[in-house]
């Protein structure tokens, strides 16, 4: 067996290509790179397997880069991938393995960019086309992409593109290509139908293989938590606060909706959220992801094909909020931590029904992942205790607090005042924001570091609806929301009643007037306005008044003295995609007939007291009694009877007479 090369020097790669590996900081091949360099640079054709994060990208970008002629500004080497985000990844690792080819040119094509600005960019001429099926077809069949000086046909994570449909224009494109291509085939997994692809139109490949599953996943750390589906966005919150190491997450839901309302709730809890998914433009996307890498952005709530190709160093956590369909996408999910030699924590969300699915993914990953405990309200409050106590001893010892010691001095002296008092006083208002103490838990400032949480398997669950138990704090104590999920309380068991109230500063009964820029014309419903208010802002229904609903605005009844951390995130909160901005009502601001009016009572009738009759004349003369009709139908005949029926014509012989049954009652 040939020993794996333990350099690229080995490989027999160009030296500009060597100093550029040398800049990036690439020391060693990994093993796919190694198995597929040689064979490439020998013009063999490529079928590799691979899980994703395993270096592929290098594997066939460095072969490519080294037999492209830069005199020739034509479209050389074409690679495919299943989305955008991925287009543009090896568009960057292309430039930046080419750093030392004066003159090289890698363009990126893809849906949700300009055509015309494509089409500019292509008659200027590249080397290398990186792109996704459909807009690369459509380029081909407006002849804008010529592929006549074709010698190298990439399809990076074709498994991925069969997923998605694009395999058709993959063979399409496949057919409008120059035989004598060198082609390489990159795939996750092979399916048959990926298998049969291969050999219809690779010529005599070389099979390359990684078969060590857990490469991708060997250096991420693996958990998940087991909880109800209406208290997964409590346990989200508590995990990001306590987790060490966390510089950046990636958090997946399944839908694009749900990137939008999660990244609210987050953001409406503190944390710099945003979603990323299908329905952004191409700029908002990259927006987003620039703003990931420079560290305005510390979460990003997404979906599998909005984070395909994702590679973000600062990304330590991805966190799967909603379970993967197969095991396939949790592979590709995690993979977007722990690569090219960082550590990463990968943590999975497991409803009871999903329990199954958790057995799944450990076959798939061939690893064990461990369960962990949601963290206690008690654990999140030390774990600020902390922090907060580690910002005082690190301003203690690298600002100058001259100036602030005779502050303290004069406060001091003028009240009579211990300097214990004053600096409790100086701690409750740098903590406003963000409270040391949660709402309805006892913390004291002396506790130690958190002991060891106990695994899920030894401490129950805390679910929606559950009872808690001795060891266990009630879930509405929770400083996140009021009901423990993120969606309107449900009708079902709820704790103590003495623990239902999370916030008790408020006057009873001092409420205010708020106004809130939402209304009719946005469709909300009354109901949807007070779960927002009682889920996000933490204030009991109870104390929620009034509401009445305009056009364009509503209003709502609230306590008069609301915190302003309470109305700050009262502002932020979302109903229907709509922020609702609250303010206090200025007075004389509401007006009672600015309400929709009443339908009032028609004056154009006159009461009357009588039985009520169908009738459709003139309403008048109700008190007078009727005139009794003489004529043939009297009133003192049977209502609606006839006489038997005569004919009135004279006989013109034998006439005999004909009786027919009295009518029905039914009117004429």
């Amino acid at each position: 067996m040939t020993p794996a090369p333990d350099s690229f020097a080995a490989l027999k790669l160009s030296p500009p290509l060597l100093k550029a590996l040398a800049d990036v900081g690439y020391e060693t091949p990994s093993p796919i790179q190694a198995a597929c360099i040689p064979p490439l640079l020998e013009g063999h054709d490529i079928l590799g397997e691979a899980q994703t994060g395993t270096g592929k990208t290098a594997a066939f970008a460095l072969p490519l880069l080294q037999k492209i002629n830069l005199s020739l500004a034509k479209p050389q080497a074409l690679v495919l991938t299943p989305t955008r985000e991925l287009a543009i990844q090896v568009a960057e690792a292309l430039q930046r393995y080419a750093k030392h080819l004066p003159g090289f040119h890698v363009l990126p094509v893809y849906g949700g960019q300009s055509m015309v600005v494509q089409l500019r960019q292509l008659s200027r001429g590249a080397h290398v086309i990186v792109g996704t099926p459909g807009r690369v077809m459509d380029h081909l069949e407006r002849k804008s992409l010529v592929l006549d000086n074709l010698t190298t046909l990439v399809l990076d994570e074709a498994d991925e593109m069969l997923r998605m449909g694009f395999i058709d224009d993959v063979e399409w494109i496949l057919n409008h290509t120059p035989a004598t291509r060198q082609t390489a085939l990159f795939s996750a997994t092979m399916p048959d139908i990926i298998r049969r692809v291969a050999h219809k139109h690779l010529r005599n490949p070389k099979e390359i293989k990684i078969r060590a599953a857990t490469t991708t996943v060997a250096a991420i750390s693996q958990a998940y938590i087991q909880t109800h589906a209406g208290n997964k966005l409590e346990a989200l919150t508590r995990v990001l606060e306590i987790e060490d190491d966390l510089d950046a997450a990636l958090i997946f839901v399944r839908t694009k909706i749900a990137t939008v309302e999660l990244a609210d709730k987050l953001e409406a809890r503190g944390y710099s959220a945003a979603a990323l998914s299908g329905d952004l433009t191409q700029g908002l996307r990259e927006q987003v992801i620039e703003r990931l890498k420079s560290g305005s952005l510390d979460i990003v709530v997404a979906t599998d094909v909005a984070a395909r190709g994702l590679d973000v160093p600062r990304i330590s956590h991805v966190i799967n909020f909603d379970v993967p369909y197969d095991t396939e996408a949790y592979v590709h999910r995690i993979g977007r931590t722990g690569r090219a030699g960082r550590t990463g924590r990968a943590i999975l969300f497991i409803t009871p029904r999903e329990t199954r699915m958790l057995g799944a993914i450990e076959r798939a990953t061939r690893q064990k992942i461990t369960p962990l405990a949601m963290p206690t309200p008690n654990e999140v409050a030390n774990r600020r205790v902390a922090q907060f106590t580690t910002q005082v001893l690190d301003t203690l010892k690298e600002e100058k607090l001259e100036f602030f010691f005779d502050v303290v001095r004069r406060i001091e002296n003028e009240n009579e005042i211990g300097a214990r008092e004053i600096a409790a006083a100086l701690a409750f208002l740098a903590q406003k924001d963000r409270p040391l103490q949660l709402r309805g838990h006892q913390t004291s400032a002396t506790t130690d570091t958190p002991k060891p949480r106990a695994s899920a398997r030894d401490t129950p669950s805390v679910g929606a609806g559950e009872t808690p138990s001795r060891t266990r704090a009630p879930r509405e104590t929770s400083p996140y929301a009021v009901s423990g999920g993120d969606s309107a309380p449900a009708k079902r068991e709820r704790a103590p009643r003495e623990h239902k109230e999370p916030r008790t500063d408020y006057a009873p009964g001092a409420l205010a007037r708020y106004r809130i820029e939402i209304g009719r014309n946005q469709g909300v419903m009354p109901k949807e306005i007070v779960g927002a208010i009682a889920n996000e802002g933490g204030i009991d229904g109870k104390q929620i008044g009034q509401i009445n609903l305009f056009d364009d605005y509503s209003s709502v009844e609230l306590p008069g003295n609301l915190p302003a951390d309470v109305l700050d995130v009262l502002k932020r909160i979302r109903v229907r995609q709509f922020a609702l901005k609250t303010r206090p009502m200025e007075p004389g601001e509401f007006v009672e007939e600015s309400r929709p009016p009443r339908r009032a009572p028609s004056t154009t009738r006159k009461p009357f007291d009588g039985p009520r009759k169908s009738f459709d004349g003139p309403k008048k003369d109700f008190d007078k009694p009727r005139k009794a009709y003489d004529g043939p139908r009297s009133g003192d005949a049977p209502p609606r009877s006839r006489p038997p029926f005569e004919s009135s014509r004279k006989p013109s012989g034998a006439v005999r007479k004909v009786s027919l049954p009295p009518r029905s009652k039914t009117p004429r």
